[in-house]
């Protein structure tokens, strides 16, 4: 809209306090506004020496102007506050939070239950909240459930249903969390007082729950019902120590609520610390989006509004760092300059800035990732891949002092570890210690699974080992007749060198060059699940090898004789006494009887 052709309608704006609003040529609401007097605010719009880029973009775009008309600033401020909340104009402040609060509601029904909820019904229930936090609902609840017998069951309670006997307690009475209301051994009235006090724990007035516990436990102690009393001391005791692990800044400062921001060019962050009765029981921290360059008075009374709106809050005085135009009636705006107010305004401070050092810590996370892209580019550019290798898979051997070969496999996607795609292999097919033909055997049958089950290939493989293994993992692949779904390399352990297929010389990558360390962590990462795998296998007992087919002979005995000397072909050879040495002249004298018997040389 020009400035020719607002002054076409300036005159038909009323000079009364209320809301405006900017619509664009498809009927979108761009912006809501309140005035004092709405011609002179509108008209403000449209004066060419104060408005900057983005408020030029704005006029630029309006095309119709609404208005209504309110008695007070009081009620411009919340109809423009409701409007926001449910239309969120393009070039209002916009609060980024969007997500569903949880309640804890007491149902309006005989003998009402009380628990949790993300929906809000108007069906003349109570509901408290919203809580930042589902957590600290539960926590609530939980406590209710540990001072306060109540129901839990969805039972029609009416009085007529209970006279009727249609109903029978449940276990929930035999535990002691509820009174048994369903069979009428719970009166009405009782069972309400129980509600009021719940409304407290609530509300935290908690030293009115205290009281009343101890005016009961004070009764039953004079009947004489000292096991009840104690139960009641008990409650006591419970409700004073969750008094103290609440954030209790004064009891003297009653309801108050206090917000502080820190802003940061187009975004801010505002904190709100919800004080009921001397004690924090509510904060939140939001981001805050700008679009007209508004000041930071501007944005923080825009999120005072919305927070206090979406919180419920009935507090009548609000903690602010500066001063800002904040109109809602009954409401005192203060300026703390020390005590208690002042620590609170500094503690919302503290959580703003832990809010905005948590979100760069995930940003440098999110930059983390796309630093790993730039590496799986180089390591293309290093090793000459026709693909980015996105999908790494790395195989590596171990055995226990030449005994018990297993293989391990681990896969990386993206430059980091995919867990669950971790195999490894127990050797089927090789007999005593073969680490080439153990190699070429896990390939063979990873590779056989894949091909199977239409899985996709990895663009690269590496094989901990020299030349030995890295050919004996590619007679697997030809086998499979798999050659160029894949590239293999072979990564020496000794010189950090890696080989190709059918190449005489290595390639040597710098040492600290991020595709190396990234090589590296992947080999790194095969030899650390490969050794654990092992481990628990030999802790479990699962490996058996010729020795304990020997009657006498033990996995203990067995294990010792494979330590010392190596492999069972070295135990073979070794005289009687070399043997008794290790497991004593009975044991000796059994294994070398074993392996000269008959049947053994056959």
């Amino acid at each position: 809209m020009t400035q020719k052709e607002f002054q076409e309608i300036a005159g038909t704006l009323p000079q009364e306090p209320g809301i405006y609003k900017y619509y664009n040529e498809e009927g979108e609401l761009l912006y809501v506004g309140k005035a004092k007097n709405i011609r002179k605010r509108v008209s403000s719009y449209f004066n060419k020496s104060i408005h900057s880029y983005k408020t030029h973009e704005l006029v630029r775009r309006i095309r119709r102007i609404e208005f209504t008309i309110v008695h007070t600033e009081q009620d411009a401020f919340l109809l423009e506050n409701s409007l926001i909340k449910q239309y969120q104009p393009l070039f209002n402040i916009n609060l980024k939070d969007d997500k569903t609060y949880p309640y804890i509601v007491i149902k309006n029904e005989p003998f009402p239950r009380v628990f949790l909820t993300r929906q809000k019904i108007d069906d003349g229930s109570q509901y408290f909240g919203p809580y930042t936090s589902v957590g600290k609902v539960r926590e609530l609840l939980d406590f209710i459930k540990q001072t306060i017998p109540l129901r839990t069951c969805p039972l029609n309670l009416t009085q007529r249903n209970i006279e009727k006997g249609k109903f029978k307690v449940c276990l929930e009475f035999h535990l002691g969390n509820c009174k048994g209301p369903c069979e009428a051994l719970q009166s009405e009235q009782d069972y309400d007082e129980n509600i009021r006090q719940i409304k407290n724990i609530l509300k935290g007035n908690l030293g009115e729950v205290i009281q009343h516990f101890k005016k009961e436990m004070k009764g039953l102690a004079e009947s004489l019902e000292f096991e009840k009393a104690e139960t009641i001391r008990k409650k006591i005791t419970y409700l004073e120590n969750y008094q103290s692990r609440s954030i209790v800044v004064n009891t003297s400062l009653k309801d108050v609520d206090v917000f502080n921001i820190v802003k940061d060019t187009e975004i801010a962050y505002v904190n709100y610390l919800m004080v009921n009765n001397g004690a924090i029981i509510q904060t939140k921290t939001i981001r805050v989006e700008t679009h007209l360059d508004e000041t930071v008075e501007e944005t923080l009374a825009a999120a005072i509004g919305q927070l206090r709106t979406t919180f419920n809050s009935e507090a009548t005085e609000v903690v602010v760092p500066f001063e800002i135009e904040y109109e809602e009636l009954g409401v005192v705006l203060t300026v703390p300059r020390a005590g208690d107010k002042k620590k609170l305004l500094d503690l919302s401070q503290k959580n703003a800035q832990y809010f905005i050092d948590s979100v760069k810590s995930k940003e440098q996370m999110r930059a983390l990732k796309m630093d790993k892209s730039a590496v799986l580019l180089q390591i293309q550019r290093d090793l000459q891949l026709t693909a980015v290798p996105q999908h790494i898979e790395c195989f590596d051997n171990s055995n226990f002092h030449g005994s018990y070969p297993v293989s391990a496999m681990v896969c990386f996607k993206n430059g980091e570890p995919s867990k669950k795609d971790y195999r490894v292999f127990n050797v089927k097919t090789v007999e005593g210690i073969n680490d080439f033909a153990t190699m070429r055997e896990a390939v063979y049958r990873r590779y056989r699974r894949l091909k199977t089950e239409g899985d996709p290939f990895p663009q690269l493989v590496i094989i901990d080992g020299g030349k030995g293994q890295l050919s004996a993992a590619y007679e697997a692949i030809e086998e499979l007749s798999l050659q160029g779904q894949m590239t293999l390399v072979g990564l020496a352990k000794n010189e950090e060198e890696i080989f190709f297929v059918g190449d005489q010389e290595s390639l040597k990558l710098p040492y600290d060059s991020e595709s190396h360390k990234l090589i590296r962590r992947i080999r790194d990462e095969v030899h650390r699940y490969g050794l654990n795998f092992h481990r628990e296998k030999r802790s479990k007992g699962t490996f058996k090898n010729s020795l304990q087919d020997i009657k006498g002979i033990g996995s203990t005995t067995a294990n010792l004789l494979l330590k010392t000397f190596r492999s069972v072909n070295n135990i073979k050879q070794q005289p009687e006494s070399e043997l008794a040495r290790v497991v004593g002249v009975s044991k000796a004298r059994i294994i070398k009887s074993h392996f000269e018997s008959p049947e053994e040389d056959e």
